[in-house]
């Protein structure tokens, strides 16, 4: 990854394309050791490409990707602003559950002392 990054800056730098020396170069001046091998793996693949391009191909391949996300949480926020339907009656003791707790564990928190004390 600190390679690609290295690249990029590089890149965004003005230089067109990058050679090891450079990577090196910049990679020496934030003090990080560079792998001879990984450097010109990188290279070697990323000659006579186009970063755009690239970048282009794999954002097409992450679209493809789930990233997770929905369910769960909705329900508590339904029945908070007053919709739901059906299940929003058994949310609000749930979060009166969660209140109780926090508050609990903020008094185990202090240990006797404050911050700036």
């Amino acid at each position: 990854m600190r390679y690609i990054a290295a690249y990029l800056l590089l890149q965004i730098g003005g230089k067109a394309s990058p050679t090891k020396a450079d990577i090196t170069k910049l990679l020496d001046t934030v003090g990080i050791d560079s792998d001879e091998d990984r450097l010109d793996k990188l290279l070697s693949e990323l000659d006579g490409k186009s970063i755009d391009d690239l970048i282009n191909q794999g954002s097409s391949k992450l679209s493809s990707v789930p990233s997770g996300g929905g369910g769960g949480g909705g329900g508590a926020v339904a029945a908070a602003s007053g919709g739901g339907g059906g299940g929003g009656g058994a949310a609000a003791p749930e979060e009166k559950k969660e209140e109780k707790k926090e508050e609990k564990e903020e008094s185990d928190d202090d240990m006797g002392f404050g911050l700036f004390d």
